[in-house]
């Protein structure tokens, strides 16, 4: 089967319609593509019909649809049930699979898909079902290039597309990187929104500061970056010993004001452990020796 597919009206298959699942379809069939969709509910579909979409009785069915199906279900293990009862209709066809997992099961998933005949990409999303079909939109993907470029103008209207490599657990692991620096973001402002109510200050009035703190550390990353690779972290700004002299004091304050100090007091057992080990004259940025142990010990 040929697997050059870069018409604007190439057609789609989705598999999976749940918030997200329903949003991909969404965007497709804005973009014009002829889209397919399948899921075991299917009132699930009823918006998507209206709008123009072919609700595919079988999940066989919605794979002869077309050559592209892309696959948004609640986890691998749920894909397989759905594709390995019917492994023979993936023979020639692109698999995309935008369900949530590990960089393992995606490279698993690489190799079933290739004992079937099939190509596969691995992707995820990161983005909310409202920005679907926006540049606000970012969707990764890893695996062979020449099968993410066979459906680049499809996936186009999606949002943002990135092609990350031929490693099948890059967009996993991409991911997971992603959703730490959201929480932690996250855990961060909520830690000092506690602290201002405690003052009668509203988060309102509070996260203006607290933007503006969290584009100022984004700008030190590069720096950061280059010291990582290098695996040296002179002190160019300010030493280890200073910023846990610092976080001392975040702790301070917030029991003092009745705020937990939970996640301040997390952050400088692993900055002791860094100064135990010897980094406390080097950056920050030295804290990735911790990080890069497992549960504080050499990994073996």
């Amino acid at each position: 089967m040929d697997n050059d597919f870069t018409s604007q009206a190439a057609p789609v298959t989705v598999i999976g319609l749940g918030l997200m699942g329903r949003a991909l379809a969404a965007a497709f069939l804005r973009a014009g593509h002829p889209t397919t969709v399948f899921n075991r509910t299917p009132a699930r579909a009823d918006q998507l019909v209206a709008q123009g979409a072919q609700l595919a009785p079988t999940v066989a069915d919605a794979l002869r649809a077309g050559p592209l199906a892309i696959i948004c279900v609640t986890d691998y293990q749920a894909m397989h049930h759905l594709l390995d009862p019917i492994s023979a209709e993936l023979h020639g066809r692109t698999l995309i699979n935008l369900t949530s997992g590990t960089s393992a099961q995606a490279r698993e998933a690489g190799s079933w898909a290739r004992r079937q005949g099939a190509h596969y990409l691995d992707g995820a999303i990161m983005a909310i079902p409202p920005a679907i079909g926006t540049a606000e939109a970012v969707l990764l993907h890893s695996g062979p290039q020449s099968d993410f470029e066979s459906h680049r103008t499809t996936l186009d209207a999606l949002g943002t597309v990135t092609h990350l490599g031929a490693d099948l657990g890059l967009a996993s692991l991409y991911d997971a990187a992603g959703l730490g620096i959201m929480w932690s973001v996250l855990n961060a402002w909520l830690q000092g929104a506690a602290l201002l109510r405690a003052a009668d200050i509203d988060a309102a009035v509070y996260t203006p500061f607290a933007q503006q703190m969290v584009t100022s550390v984004a700008q030190w990353l590069p720096g950061y970056a280059e010291q990582l690779d290098r695996g040296s972290y002179p002190a160019d700004d300010a030493t280890l010993d200073i910023h846990t002299a610092a976080m001392s004091h975040l702790i301070e304050e917030s029991e003092t004001h009745g705020v937990s100090a939970e996640l301040p007091k997390l952050i400088k057992a692993l900055a002791d452990r860094s100064i135990a080990a010897g980094h406390g004259g080097e950056s920050y940025a030295a804290l990735i020796e911790e990080f890069s142990k497992a549960h504080g010990a050499d990994r073996g």
